[in-house]
């Protein structure tokens, strides 16, 4: 059997308002199914969805998504402008670089070069 990836689902506390932090941060429309599911289908990547949970988050992701979106320093200085927050400097190797971040919820993605 194959699966084949259907959505990537974040737990989280507000669905409303971080769809549409991620749906500026990737494009598309945000939609709010219920007050406890929202969604968004970024243009050219899979669908993203929100689902409400009782608890906060209390560690660091065992999953997150590494985003290429070309200059890791402007894609960074817009991500904390539409409300990410910078969890330290851009690291550079000799594959390129990469910036981590985290969203509004504290969930964490990284802007990658190279």
């Amino acid at each position: 059997m194959r699966a084949k990836v259907e959505e990537i689902v974040f737990d989280c506390a507000d669905p409303a308002a971080l769809v549409r932090f991620w749906a500026a941060l990737l494009g598309g429309d945000p939609v709010d199914r219920s007050p406890d599911w929202s969604y968004v289908d970024p243009p050219d990547f899979i669908r993203i969805a929100f689902q409400a949970v009782p608890e906060g988050k209390a560690a660091k992701n065992r999953l997150h998504l590494d985003l290429n979106a070309g200059d890791v320093t402007a894609a960074s200085d817009a991500a904390v402008a539409l409300g990410a927050t910078r969890s330290g400097g851009i690291v550079t190797d000799e594959w390129g670089h990469f910036q981590v971040l985290t969203d509004p919820e504290g969930n964490e993605f990284c802007f990658v070069s190279g």
